[in-house]
């Protein structure tokens, strides 16, 4: 999606005025440690840009990801690929239906010769957490990571046990309607930043890895993938991101797009303000990932849908027509003004 240029104002005088031309952050260090991250799982991975670009998106907007899509797309692949390219402690954890929350956050050990207990972390206790086929484990495994992924903490026995930074969860799931899942609490849904979901490869790029495979190439082994980007260099990174500079009016078209969720007669559930501010944070970081350090409307329309769909749900009516979020979410971002 192309973005909108806006030309600087035409001063009547040669005075300067306070704060008409803010100097430009340097975003070449960002755009340097993107590049290294594209091509690293570039090295494995055919096409899927848009998917790469979104994930990048949310790593430097400091947010979970769930990543839902038919089997065999690619998805947990992606996800460890991303995690090898940090140099940050990184753990997977495979949801199951007999998944226990001990299993997950941890459990306290009673030690004898001490006469008390020990916390044994869990493999929560990580930078980059994969849980592969998060909907696969009930409702008792899930809210176990309600604390942890909101306030990056974990609570046992009374004592409060803070997550390292940076603290990313990566979450893939097959679809819904898939046998053997279980749908995920609204509440937990709305922890992550976006859901993205993960389509077929087009003919090209199906043909590209038929032939990789077909030569013996079989794609390049995880370990060929190195870490290009220290919890140091990240930090920075999205400290730069903080500062992107946002209007008014943008600020604006953000809240009354997620405002329209709340009264759309096809909604039953509207966004909350934590929509809002995903929103916000996620054009924030897109900006400077196309290398601009101010957000525009069209930053916002393209993460709409990944920060949305997962918000909001349709009504029963709209459900039964065949209706899907998306198409919701497009119609309202249709319906609010563009601010100029």
């Amino acid at each position: 999606m192309e973005t909108q240029s806006f030309d600087e104002p035409t001063l009547a005088s040669s005075a300067p005025i306070a704060g008409s031309f803010a100097p430009r952050t340097d975003l070449s260090q960002l755009a340097a440690h993107v590049e290294a991250v594209r091509q690293q799982i570039g090295q494995v991975i055919v096409g899927q840009h848009d998917l790469l670009e979104l994930l990048l998106t949310a790593l430097l907007a400091d947010g979970h990801v769930l990543l839902e899509g038919v089997p065999g797309v690619a998805k947990t692949l992606t996800a460890k690929l991303l995690a090898r390219t940090l140099d940050v402690p990184f753990s997977r954890i495979q949801f199951t239906p007999d998944l226990m929350p001990a299993d997950v956050l941890g459990t306290s050990v009673f030690r004898p010769a001490q006469g008390d207990f020990e916390f044994r972390p869990g493999p929560i206790f990580a930078s980059v957490v994969l849980i592969d086929e998060i909907n696969r484990a009930p409702a008792k495994t899930q809210s176990a990571l309600f604390e942890v992924m909101e306030e990056r903490t974990v609570t046992q026995d009374g004592t409060a046990h803070r997550m390292g930074s940076p603290f990313v969860v990566l979450a893939t799931q097959n679809p819904i309607e898939q046998e053997g899942t279980y749908r995920l609490p609204e509440a937990q849904l709305d922890r992550f930043l976006f859901k993205l979901n993960v389509g077929y490869p087009t003919l090209a790029e199906e043909i590209q890895i038929l032939q990789g495979h077909h030569s013996g190439f079989g794609g390049t082994p995880l370990e060929l993938v190195k870490p290009v980007l220290s919890a140091a260099d990240l930090a920075a990174l999205r400290r730069q991101v903080g500062q992107q500079r946002v209007e008014a009016n943008v600020l604006e078209y953000i809240a009354k797009i997620v405002g329209q969720t709340r009264a759309h007669k096809a909604l039953y559930l509207g966004a909350s303000p934590r929509a809002s501010i995903a929103l916000l944070n996620g054009a924030k970081a897109l900006a400077a990932l196309r290398g601009r350090d101010f957000v525009t409307p069209e930053d916002v329309q393209f993460l709409a849908a990944p920060v949305l769909r997962h918000r909001i749900m349709l009504t029963p009516e709209r459900e039964m027509e065949g209706g899907t979020a998306d198409e919701v979410v497009r119609q309202i971002v249709q319906s609010v003004e563009v601010p100029r």
